[in-house]
């Protein structure tokens, strides 16, 4: 481990991929704890099965078929939520023999050290931050593991039938997406300093035929892609994507399955119906360790209940729940859940959506409940509880380059790197935000840093 000094520290920020970012700056990684160092290993192969087991559920769902070994049990009902508010093309595509078992590349939950144990709140397949934590990691650790290699191992794996790392690659950044560019464009430069042929373009600068994909003039194997599925009107090049992908001229990473990129996969795996599913298809130490580490999620579906029914969800002044906007009647302290959009719209990403019921009027709470409601199913809205993170201390340099102790509260983020039905746990970021914010992300006041052994 290396600490930094002020004047590393001023030098490390005028760093290209640093330029322009306003967040805090520690001289000292973020120590693991053995005990968090053995659940992150131990998430990487559970994340595999977890995603496996989703395509399962998924697929069949869709065909209708029993989703248990040795019981006439159905759930269509599965299948009609993913697939709520999605594009038939899209639908059909993640449906396609092509892509059938086909995993992101990388795989990052972001994961919140909670009083006595670490809450996952959720899965991102798209994530930025591979440069960045590379970088950071370097900078601070001189046993750093090598986030390059192990993205470059992941997207030969996808492309192995164009001959793998031989293969033309190519990340395409959509507009949304512009402020990772610098970032890409380092990784690629990385990339092809270890021989890969890999370069950075817009998906609109992409030339389609009935070939393939091409960029200036040269043939594209793989597409790494960096966009969210929801923004495919603006990227309208998907479809043309998933057509060769289909016809066996391409491959895009992470694959374009709307099922991989849903909150709502936390909400199924809690919901009561399916416990079966989940035991036939986790080993008994990831169903352990994914039971600790997800906080319980529901599906805001506004459908109607029966009157001699009552609704799995939290329970409000001890009682079950009738309908979801009973929920407004729970106190401040049962409030203690977060509304968020599933997936699969602008809202779904960077915190935009979320809202804490315990940190919000009563008013607030129930304009909130009741726009999620409202809105379904585009966005598809869960619920989950919240598990407020632990305040500890970390040092920060100030403006001034002086040290000094800040306490905040921690959003961990690893990174794995999936290649086949194996993942490889290399680099993890930690977002240190100041104690009163509720919502840990990406903040001028936060700092970020790059984890290593304690």
């Amino acid at each position: 481990m290396v600490s930094l000094s002020a004047e590393e520290w001023t030098r490390l920020r005028d760093n290209p991929l640093f330029a322009g970012k306003t967040w805090k700056w520690s001289p000292e990684a973020w120590s693991l704890l053995p005990e968090s160092r053995e659940m992150l290993t131990s998430l990487a192969p559970a994340a595999v099965s977890f995603y496996r087991a989703i395509e399962r559920l998924y697929l069949k769902s869709k065909g209708n078929d029993k989703i248990l070994r040795n019981e006439e049990f159905f759930a269509p009902w599965v299948a009609e939520y993913y697939d709520a508010g999605k594009p038939d093309w899209l639908v059909n595509h993640a449906n396609s023999k092509a892509v059938s078992d086909l995993l992101p590349a990388v795989l990052r939950p972001d994961l919140l050290p909670v009083s006595g144990g670490t809450a996952l709140t959720e899965w991102d397949s798209v994530p930025g931050g591979i440069g960045v934590t590379a970088q950071l990691g370097s900078a601070y650790m001189e046993d750093a593991p090598s986030m390059i290699d192990a993205f470059g191992e992941a997207l030969a794996h996808a492309a192995s039938q164009f001959g793998g790392q031989q293969a033309n690659m190519l990340i395409a950044v959509s507009e949304e997406s512009e402020t990772y560019r610098p970032e890409m464009e380092w990784l690629a430069d990385e990339l092809t300093g270890r021989a890969f042929s890999i370069g950075v373009a817009d998906p609109g600068e992409l030339e389609i035929t009935v070939e393939g994909v091409f960029n200036n003039g040269k043939k594209v194997d793989l597409v790494y892609r960096f966009w969210e599925l929801f923004d495919w009107e603006n990227v309208p090049v998907m479809k043309d994507l998933a057509r060769l992908v289909e016809d066996g001229k391409l491959v895009v990473t992470p694959p374009m399955k709307h099922f991989q990129e849903e909150k709502l996969s936390l909400a199924l795996f809690w919901h009561h119906r399916l416990q079966g599913f989940w035991e036939e298809n986790l080993n008994r130490d990831e169903l352990e360790l994914l039971r600790s580490i997800i906080p319980k999620t529901w599906i805001l579906d506004p459908a109607p209940v029966p009157p001699g029914a009552t609704m799995d969800g939290p329970p409000v002044q001890g009682k079950p729940l009738g309908e979801w906007m009973e929920l407004t009647k729970a106190s401040k302290k049962e409030r203690v859940l977060v509304i968020k959009a599933s997936g699969f719209h602008e809202t779904a990403w960077g915190a935009r959506s979320v809202i804490v019921g315990a940190d919000v009027s009563s008013e607030q709470w129930t304009s909130a409940l009741s726009s999620a409601l409202d809105s379904f199913p585009q966005p598809l809205s869960v619920l989950q509880e919240f598990r407020k993170p632990a305040r500890l201390e970390h040092p920060v340099f100030t403006d001034e380059g002086e040290v000094e102790p800040m306490a905040g509260r921690l959003r961990l983020s690893p990174y794995f790197f999936v290649s086949g039905d194996q993942a490889k746990w290399s680099g993890t970021l930690a977002t240190f935000c100041p104690a009163d914010k509720k919502i840990i992300h990406g903040m001028k006041d936060g700092a970020l840093m790059p984890c290593g052994a304690y």
